[in-house]
């Protein structure tokens, strides 16, 4: 008999494979930035949530395929923005450059966390193609975060203050490098 755990792990899966983004159909359940105007720029349909604004930072522990290690504990202090994501995810992979760039002025501790159920396997030749200059491949093989986060969509991404409070959640896609990023930062990254 299955423990559990993997169970629930199984469920959530599921959940964010069939409610979620999925390239992998022809009509994703969860709809890809979609090419707006002539001008062929990218708008997301992501959602903005304070719904849990003050809840505390769940105590997790991620790794990244060389086996350095993050915890909770070594965001406090600075404000996060923890963005999960996975390589198979149409908004995710759109975001990932503007992730980048958001995280290159150092305000902000940007922290991906991949929920590929293959790991380092997807995730480290995705980095190497990209060559990302401020985002590190944190993975979450335990899917600790997905199962605390609940919202059965990627991009999922939370933004934390420097002690560690939720400010707010964007569930699905969002365009980081656009004007709205800014005020959204603005009262937590000074």
């Amino acid at each position: 008999m299955p423990s559990s755990r993997f169970v629930t792990r199984a469920i959530l899966a599921a959940a964010l494979f069939a409610g979620g983004c999925d390239r992998q159909t022809a009509e994703p359940a969860q709809p890809a930035a979609e090419t707006a105007g002539r001008s062929g720029q990218k708008t997301f349909n992501g959602t903005l949530s304070i719904e849990n604004r003050g809840a505390r930072m769940p105590d997790f522990a991620l790794s990244d395929p060389s086996g350095k290690k993050l915890t909770s504990a070594d965001l406090k202090g600075k404000p996060a923005l923890i963005n999960l994501w996975a390589t198979w995810c149409g908004p995710c992979v759109l975001e990932m450059p503007m992730l980048d760039q958001l995280a290159s002025d150092g305000k902000l501790r940007v922290v991906t966390v991949s929920e590929d159920l293959q790991g380092a396997e997807k995730v480290v030749p995705f980095f190497a193609a990209r060559k990302f200059a401020h985002l590190e491949p944190w993975l979450d093989p335990e899917n600790t975060l997905g199962e605390h986060y609940r919202t059965g969509i990627l991009p999922t991404t939370v933004l934390y203050n420097a002690q560690g409070r939720e400010v707010w959640r964007m569930i699905g896609g969002h365009d980081w490098a656009g004007p709205r990023t800014a005020a959204l930062l603005a009262d937590t990254v000074g």
